[in-house]
């Protein structure tokens, strides 16, 4: 199995929470959770043999999270499925990940997409 970092928790464009900040440990579970919720919308499920995975790593200012796709790389579907979704990061929020986040209370303002 293959890991996949994909370096962020929000789309490209977005700010996201900072860790250090207060309110980090209290919404990266949100935050994640949108972030992947939005990346099966705009790219279907994951195939058999591909899941995404949020890590948890230290760091001198604590633990931060980073999203992940673990994927058989011997398998055609599993591999281009997460290279297509590392190439392709959406920019901004889509209106159902702003709606999770907005009701579960996310403190970080949202991008303006134009």
């Amino acid at each position: 199995m293959e890991n996949l970092s994909l370096s962020t928790t929000s789309p490209v464009s977005e700010s996201c929470l900072q860790l250090g900040s207060g309110s980090y440990h209290e919404f990266i579970n949100l935050e994640t959770s949108a972030f992947i919720n939005q990346l099966r919308r705009a790219f279907g499920p994951e195939p058999q043999g591909c899941q995404f995975k949020v890590t948890k790593n230290p760091h001198d200012f604590g633990t931060y999270s980073d999203v992940e796709i673990v994927f058989d790389e011997d398998d055609e579907d599993a591999s281009d499925y997460a290279y297509d979704v590392e190439s392709e990061l959406p920019e901004y929020w889509d209106d159902e990940a702003k709606e999770e986040l907005i009701r579960g209370g996310y403190p970080v303002a949202f991008a303006e997409s134009i």
